[in-house]
């Protein structure tokens, strides 16, 4: 069991409200003082209390009388030396880390960073708010295998035409019928929740009329958005209640890597005012220079307790408050990295899956980031899920018709045992994905060989090059039927390649659909009709391809099950696959290496429970020879035919039955 004494602080930080008073506690090491100052909801000062100090950079005071809604935030004093990585400015107004609800969003102003300005009022308030009833969520509705779907609330909801106005691009809209009903009909076993966090724009976007549509600048830690959450922590619970009556999980993506408040040159809005040198962490030789490993500023001091702390905090209050059933890490080797480098081991991964509230917790790891030894895809170990673009990439390559890919794609389907078969376990932890947020969507893949920024104001330098698409003949939009139906076809061979790979698979919202960002791999700034669904235009068709291949998977273990493959033997395992060739043969090492190959088949499971499933990259039609059964192979995707055709380009799946 972890307690927060054990990570060697004393008492516990944030508010706490009981018949005595108010007790406020900021952990605000190398700061000389710390004043609360209180506000009421219309934003004047109200009256200043100053805090005692505790010992080991604890300040705290006890206010009696104050009620709930009132709005409070601190100010801190201390050594302005930024040369040694202290920042203390008693002018700006901060807000509190622990806070669970704010009056209103961050907006992006100058004087946020100018020395020795007042900002009291443009910061937002912390509202002080009387928690809801704990949750004891019991185990999470999310098992390994299953498919998760990557949800920005605010893009998703906008333009959804069976949506109240008022609850569109907030999280009370995932509770409506209408997308209860369209996550059921995919299989969705979990969504997963772009951040949430109250975040603020980064400083180059207001200039360029543009602001962060992602999330991933967040200030806060605890507190949720107020555009996505006007009735704060409530509404999140409401919207997890309606998914979790659905038996569809939610998950959480969050933060904690860096914050928004970035480099030197970037605002003062809570813990650089606090402790920049404590909760940063900085270069070694050179205390005034904030580490970037995460491309965004700064990097929080993971290895410090102060940050794990407050992640554990975040953590507990999102499953004991709105019932969550996960979390997935953005740049994930941060929170175990120290001035050494990553270990699996660190303190504060040790302390996530000990945690009497987290331990069951589902933990899945973005396992890069930009530092050094960033890249560390099957590191983690269990009991973390990790992304996988190894999976990513390879799919999109053997559709490509890169040379040589038929072994890699195999690999990909099977589970990743090249990466994740660690110390000898005997389970895939891969998340395996085509498109997630971070790129062009699915359907952007098959149109666009290129990446088109031009509408993030960075003369399209930004987003990354490397995105193994292709445009099918025609960079972009298109009337050319031939050509539009080519990419149909590539875009479905692609989503069956995900549902038909073992373990974990993840889906991005609007990508069964037709979703597309106009070439735009890199949409973070694009909180307008580039990133929105658009549910009157939906591709039906692909719509429903998609439906038929999310039922094929949840009705077939073969698919969902997360045990590595053995080679057939014939017997009664579950866990078990041939690779053929097309003719029925089993594919030897001359065909795997054929740099040319166009197709194979994947027969997983059991005699007499089998499925097989065929791969066909080629630009023409072949036969397939499927394995002698004494019972039958029923067609089971939607392009299967009894007389064993596998179309060009294309994944076609049959189920073996008794008869």
């Amino acid at each position: 069991m972890t307690r927060f004494t054990d990570i060697g602080l004393p008492g516990k930080a944030g508010v706490e409200l009981s018949t005595a008073g108010t007790r406020f506690t900021v952990r605000a090491p190398s700061a000389s003082s710390v004043t609360l100052c209180l506000f009421d909801r219309s934003g004047h000062e109200t009256g200043r209390h100053d805090l005692g100090q505790d010992g080991d950079g604890t300040f705290t005071t006890m206010v009696k009388g104050l009620e709930p809604g009132v709005r409070y935030g601190f100010r801190a004093d201390g050594p302005w030396q930024p040369e040694n990585g202290h920042r203390f400015d008693r002018s700006k107004l901060l807000v509190d880390p622990y806070a669970v609800r704010l009056d209103r969003p961050f907006v992006y102003d100058p004087r946020l960073a100018a020395f020795g300005e007042d900002t009291a009022g443009i910061v937002p308030k912390a509202v002080l708010e009387e928690p809801l009833p704990p949750i004891n969520p019991g185990r999470p509705r999310f098992e390994p295998g299953g498919l998760i779907y990557e949800v920005p609330v605010r893009a998703f909801t906008m333009l959804h035409p069976e949506l109240p106005r008022a609850e569109r691009g907030t999280l009370r809209a995932l509770a409506h019928p209408a997308i209860i009903d369209h996550l059921r009909k995919l299989h969705v076993s979990a969504v997963e929740l772009m951040p949430i966090t109250a975040w603020i724009d980064e400083r180059h976007l207001p200039p360029l009329g543009l602001t962060n549509a992602w999330g991933y600048n967040p200030v806060t830690m605890l507190a949720l958005d107020p555009r996505l959450a006007p009735g704060g922590i409530a509404d999140l619970r409401y919207a997890v209640d309606a998914l979790h009556a659905a038996d569809i999980g939610v998950i959480l993506d969050v933060v904690f890597n860096h914050t928004g408040e970035s480099d030197k040159e970037g605002p003062t809005l809570s813990l650089r005012g606090l402790g920049n040198a404590t909760y940063y962490r900085h270069d070694r030789d050179d205390p005034g220079t904030l580490v970037n490993d995460t491309g965004c500023g700064n990097t929080l001091a993971c290895d410090r307790p102060e940050v794990q702390e407050l992640v554990l905090a975040a953590m507990r209050h999102f499953v004991t408050q709105a019932g969550i059933d996960g979390f997935r890490f953005d740049l994930a080797p941060v929170l175990g990295r120290d001035a050494n480098g990553f270990s699996k081991d660190a303190r504060l991964l040790q302390y996530i899956a000990d945690d009497p509230v987290l331990h069951d917790r589902i933990l899945i790891a973005e396992p890069w980031d930009i530092g050094p030894g960033g890249y560390q895809l099957g590191n983690f170990g269990p009991p973390w899920l990790e992304w996988n673009d190894r999976a990513r990439d390879d799919m999109r390559r053997y559709w490509r018709n890169d040379h040589g890919m038929a072994g890699a794609l195999a690999t990909r389907l099977s589970g990743s045992s090249d990466i994740f078969h660690d110390s000898g376990r005997n389970r895939t932890r891969s998340v395996n994905f085509i498109a997630a947020h971070d790129g062009f969507p699915l359907g952007d893949l098959v149109c666009f060989q290129n990446k088109h920024n031009e509408a993030n104001g960075e003369d399209n330098r930004d987003g990354h090059g490397a995105n193994y698409s292709w445009n099918n003949g025609v960079e972009g939009p298109t009337d050319d039927p031939t050509t539009i139906a080519a990419r149909e076809t590539d875009a479905r061979a692609l989503i069956a390649s995900l549902f038909a790979s073992r373990g974990t698979i993840l889906l991005t919202a609007g990508d069964e659909f037709g979703h597309s960002q106009g070439g735009n791999n890199n949409a973070y700034a694009q909180d307008n009709t580039i990133t929105w669904r658009h549910w009157d235009e939906l591709n039906q068709g692909r719509l429903e391809y998609t439906r038929a291949w999310a039922e094929l998977r949840a009705q077939s273990p073969p698919l969902t099950g997360t045990r590595f493959l053995k080679d057939s033997d014939g017997s009664a395992e579950p866990d078990q696959v041939s690779w053929l060739t097309a003719d029925g043969h089993p594919m030897q090492p001359v065909h795997w290496e054929d740099p040319e190959r166009q197709g194979f088949m994947m027969v997983l499971g059991p005699p007499g429970e089998r499925l097989t499933v065929v791969f066909n990259r080629g630009q023409s039609e072949i036969q397939c020879a499927l394995p002698a059964t004494p019972g039958l192979w029923r067609p089971a995707s939607p392009e299967a035919s009894v007389e064993k055709a596998i179309p060009a380009r294309s994944v076609v799946c049959w189920r073996e039955t008794s008869g």
